[in-house]
């Protein structure tokens, strides 16, 4: 079986003693690509160095981490742009609405969110879509683009089955990671009503560590379990999970 992590953040700290071993497991246990969306400037370094020394297992994305909206966002938003325009990137990302942690900046999240969709549409760039207690606002503001004008995932998704079917529907993909895999989130039955066809494999690693592994750190190693979940509950092989998800991640981002 061969899996691809959609959205993973490998680059960070929380790896740096084992970050090699770390690799090591993915590989094992099948994972062969993994998307790195970014955050902001403290983490580019580390994120683009990490994607030069693995090119054929890391592919960069490029963007602006709503949490990271802050004072001086338009700084960040011109960094993003500058190395947009200097070297290869996968996707935009990792852009959205964040009204989890703090909405001092909301006016600030959209805008920046609004300019960094304009551009992936101007470079035809697939996005990576954070919409943290922001679902409906982002599906709303992705809308003002006519359909087919962008493309991407929404990631981490945990919404209901109209928004399921309404950001299908527009041609976007839902990332699944282990949220699905826990007990009371009721994905399970917004899945259930959703083809695998608009499904890509996510672990968001550090975070969102899935069942069995929940309150651990996180690694694409357990990419393995989400696919598991989603087997069960589409009544498939696991083997068919991960065909269909590498497939549609191979489509959306080129990998």
């Amino acid at each position: 079986m061969t899996f691809a992590d959609t959205h993973t953040h490998i680059y960070l700290s929380d790896f740096e003693n084992d970050r090699e071993q770390m690799i090591e497991r993915a590989v094992h246990a099948g994972v062969k690509a993994c998307l790195l969306p970014a955050i902001d400037r403290s983490e580019h370094t580390n994120l683009l160095n990490l994607c030069q020394k693995y090119p054929t297992f890391c592919f960069p994305m490029m963007g602006l981490h709503p949490c990271s909206v802050k004072e001086n966002y338009k700084e960040e938003l011109n960094e993003v742009y500058s190395l947009l325009t200097t070297r290869k990137f996968y996707g935009i990302g990792e852009i959205g609405l964040d009204f989890y942690w703090d909405k001092t900046f909301v006016e600030e999240q959209k805008e920046a969110f609004f300019t960094q969709l304009e551009w992936a549409s101007h470079f035809k760039l697939p996005v990576s879509i954070h919409s943290r207690n922001a679902l409906d606002d982002c599906i709303q503001i992705v809308k003002y683009f006519p359909k087919g004008t962008l493309s991407g995932v929404f990631h981490c998704f945990a919404g209901n089955e109209r928004q399921a079917k309404e950001i299908t529907e527009y041609g976007f993909y839902l990332g699944i990671g282990g949220v699905a895999t826990y007990k009371n989130a009721g994905l399970d039955a917004t899945l259930k009503h959703i083809a695998p066809g608009f499904l890509v494999l996510e672990t968001d690693a550090p975070y969102l560590t899935p069942v069995p592994f929940r309150g651990k750190r996180n690694e694409p190693a357990y990419l393995k379990y989400v696919a598991e979940k989603i087997a069960m509950i589409k009544n498939i092989t696991v083997e068919e999970v991960a065909e269909i998800t590498t497939r549609n991640a191979q489509k959306i981002f080129g990998i």
